[in-house]
């Protein structure tokens, strides 16, 4: 699977521009600030239905404009599927497959999967819980339509049951009949979730080890734990354990919104205890597991964006990506880079179709690929 064109209107820096992409790599040079992330963001838009940089559609839309276009065409098992979103200011975002509009957006999930590898992604390991849970969401959701719908039936069952408990301190009262009815479909669709984020991390967490022993420095024990309240009482039975709490905070203390995920190194927290190097091995460890996870589960080769990570890597984490790279582990691959050189010399060695382009000032330019083998 890959995506063949890109079509921009409107869409942060960019007033209009077409790409022609090769479906091996392609490489987007330009200075910081010149809209290569952009390019990049457009199609975690066309795969995720929505940015990797920032969620809120609106910001997104070029300045002073009142909508943005985004529009490509992807070939899968030899189709091409068209996929056009469109977010106009004051209406609702719109993505159509093949001129129709979709019902719902999670119809569009998973069917055409990109993995995003930025220096952003530190903020999996920096940042607090929610970060990792909506990571590790994110893929399950992919994969399994329901869990997304459970996910957010369950995130407004929460909002509602908040509000009750916040209306019930302000009258200094406590109602249980009203309370349970939020109770049962907590359970519900908590427990479905739970089991599902159990199942996925059995799965994923011997991936992970192994794409870090492949991209890290030197073999050290490195360790992903699932932390959640389920693990030892059953939900109906927190929620009532928890009853008391939940009426003095206004809150709901107990509960999948509450789960975790613990990164450790040598049995240390690797935000705290990792290196700089080794918080990097640790983070393109998760993405490579993320990559292979989608790629075995869904039956096809996800597209890799590598945002600007050469000038943040060492030379022997290049090397070993790389290695992926022309062991074609990998698809399509977008990438981008301030030096042209460097990305020439560092796919050198694969024998995938390239393809160079130049970012300047809100437009692409396709340029000659020099050999430097």
């Amino acid at each position: 699977m890959h995506l063949r064109n890109l079509y921009l209107v409107n869409f942060k820096n960019y007033k209009e521009s077409e790409i022609v992409l090769s479906d091996g790599i392609n490489c987007f040079i330009g200075k910081n600030g010149a809209g290569k992330t952009n390019i990049l963001d457009a199609v975690h838009y066309l795969s995720i239905c929505k940015s990797y940089m920032n969620v809120i559609d609106r910001q997104n839309i070029r300045f002073d404009q009142p909508f943005f276009v985004i529009q490509g065409d992807w070939v899968k098992e030899d189709n091409v599927v068209n996929i056009h979103c469109a977010v106009k200011l004051g209406a609702k975002k719109v993505f159509r497959k093949n001129k129709k509009e979709y019902e719902k957006l999670a119809d569009h999930i998973g069917q055409f999967p990109a993995v995003m590898i930025s220096p952003y992604d530190r903020d999996l390991i920096s940042e607090g819980s929610e970060v990792r849970r909506k990571w590790m969401d994110g893929i399950i959701a992919q994969f399994d339509r329901h869990y997304l719908d459970h996910i957010q039936k369950y995130a407004k069952v929460l909002t509602q049951r908040n509000a009750l408990l916040k209306n019930m301190a302000e009258h200094r009262l406590f109602d249980r009949e009203s309370i349970e009815v939020w109770n049962q479909q907590m359970v519900e669709y908590g427990t479905k979730i739970y089991e599902k984020r159990k199942a996925f991390l059995s799965e994923f967490i011997p991936v992970f080890q192994r794409h870090y022993d492949a991209i890290g420095n030197e073999h050290e024990e490195v360790h992903m734990e699932y932390k959640s309240q389920l693990h030892d009482t059953a939900f109906d039975q927190l929620l009532l354990d928890f009853e008391r709490k939940d009426a003095h905070t206004r809150y709901s203390n107990a509960g999948i919104h509450r789960d975790d995920l613990t990164f450790q190194i040598k049995g240390h927290p690797v935000k705290k205890f990792g290196s700089q190097g080794q918080q990097k091995s640790f983070i393109i460890a998760l993405r490579l597991a993320q990559y292979e996870w989608l790629k075995n589960h869904l039956g096809v080769t996800p597209v890799l964006l590598l945002d600007d990570i050469f000038d943040k890597l060492d030379h022997i984490r290049v090397e070993r990506l790389m290695r992926l790279v022309a062991d074609h582990f990998f698809g399509q691959v977008l990438v981008t880079d301030t030096d042209a050189h460097r990305v020439q010399t560092i796919f050198a060695e694969s024998d995938l179709e390239s393809k160079l382009f130049e970012v300047k000032d809100g437009s692409v330019k396709e340029m000659e690929m020099v050999s430097v083998k």
